[in-house]
């Protein structure tokens, strides 16, 4: 059962990137405006479908860049072996308090070329719609980016069955947007209220998670670093 947990772990935390707050809105608005140039419901669910997949496949290549990376460097692999136990605790201590907003930092406002071109790419049915997902998930956010880099990868760097991680993680990405979707195709006025739900239990999920960041952080922190 414990070898279940890393994967349980990554699908948690792919689920919590993709309904924290700057993901959710883009991916909320992304399959709306998908949804509209679609006649048939299940048109609108593939579309979906589609930019689920094309987020879940962004990470999982950029969990396996990184992990391919440096297990094809030797230095950098004795490098993590002898100083990533170490290292680990207090990221995710900062990781937790990031979460919990006891650090925060200034978010951008949106637009630019980004945003031109996620609207070009929603008027391409299928492909568009794959696009647009890589496109906006490689649109880290500082909440997203802290999940993905501060919780995910560490986890993902220190075991061996990274690449089924990777894959799991990506699929806690998308499971949310295809959810939106199913919505979308049901409902416009049902998303909105779905909204107004996730954005309540992402808080409190958020919250949590990075309370049980920072505990995980000090054990870590105490048995590792300071020998306790």
């Amino acid at each position: 059962m414990s070898a279940l947990w890393p994967f349980v772990t990554a699908l948690w935390l792919g689920v919590l990137v993709s309904i924290s707050p700057c993901p959710l809105a883009t991916n909320i608005a992304a399959v709306s405006f998908i949804g509209r140039r679609m006649t048939d419901p299940r048109a609108t669910i593939l579309a979906g479908l589609a930019y689920a997949f094309g987020r879940m496949v962004f990470y999982a290549l950029l969990t396996l860049v990184f992990v391919l990376g440096t297990s094809s460097m030797p230095v950098v692999a004795h490098f993590l072996q002898k100083w990533f136990p170490m290292v680990v605790g207090p990221v995710l201590i900062l990781t937790g308090m990031f979460l919990t907003e006891l650090i925060t930092l200034p978010t951008g406002r949106g637009g630019g070329l980004g945003q031109r071109l996620g609207e070009r790419l929603a008027h391409i049915p299928f492909l568009g719609a794959f696009l647009l997902g890589v496109l906006f998930a490689a649109s880290f956010c500082p909440v997203s980016g802290a999940l993905y880099f501060g919780s995910f990868l560490p986890v993902a760097l220190g075991r061996h069955g990274s690449v089924g991680l990777a894959l799991v993680f990506g699929l806690g990405t998308g499971v949310p947007v295809l959810v939106f979707a199913i919505v979308a195709a049901l409902s416009g006025k049902l998303l909105g209220s779905l909204f107004q739900k996730i954005t309540g239990f992402e808080r409190r999920a958020r919250m949590g998670t990075g309370g049980l960041l920072v505990l995980l952080g000090i054990w870590l922190s105490l048995t590792t670093v300071w020998r306790l």
